[in-house]
């Protein structure tokens, strides 16, 4: 029996036309496994989404932006991740910034962080069709351009099934 953990947690599709920011993100406990992810993370207790958001990206890519450049949200879903050392339930929220490319800087890591992010890079439609990408359809999102948010229902990304 793994522990489980529930959270909210803000992610942001960083586009630059039809290329996304990703990184690659692993599970410690399974050796050589890899997907790759939308930065964000949790919302901390008193922040709303976009703050949550904001926070997020300048942690995880140094880009400091205020609210109102992020757009959305795009999407919603809940995800349940199995990992090897816990089962982690979370609701999210996309947003989506538009940005030319920019010098990433992971300086604002956590620990965790460290170890299980990788890589990162801009990818666009075609390269994400053969990634292993958590969401699998945000390459969809790509072309979004100020529709209502998608709700995606439920659903499982593990490394190891919950």
């Amino acid at each position: 029996m793994r522990p489980t953990k529930k959270r909210t947690a803000a992610r942001i599709i960083v586009r630059d036309g039809d290329r996304v920011l990703l990184f690659q993100d692993t599970d410690p406990g399974i050796p050589g496994s890899s997907w790759w992810v939308t930065p964000g993370g949790g919302i901390d207790p008193g922040e709303t989404e976009l703050q949550a958001a904001v926070r997020e990206l300048a942690e995880e890519t140094g880009l400091v932006v205020p609210e109102s450049d992020l757009r959305g949200p795009v999407a919603r879903r809940l995800v349940v991740h199995g990992y090897s050392d816990q089962v982690l339930e979370q609701d999210e929220v996309f947003f989506l910034i538009d940005a030319k490319p920019f010098e990433v800087s992971t300086a604002g890591f956590t620990e965790k962080e460290k170890l299980t992010l990788l890589d990162h890079g801009w990818f666009g439609p075609d390269e994400l069709r053969g990634m292993t990408v958590w969401p699998r359809q945000l390459v969809d999102c790509l072309g979004w351009d100020g529709e209502p948010a998608v709700d995606w229902g439920r659903m499982e990304e593990s490394t190891v099934p919950v």
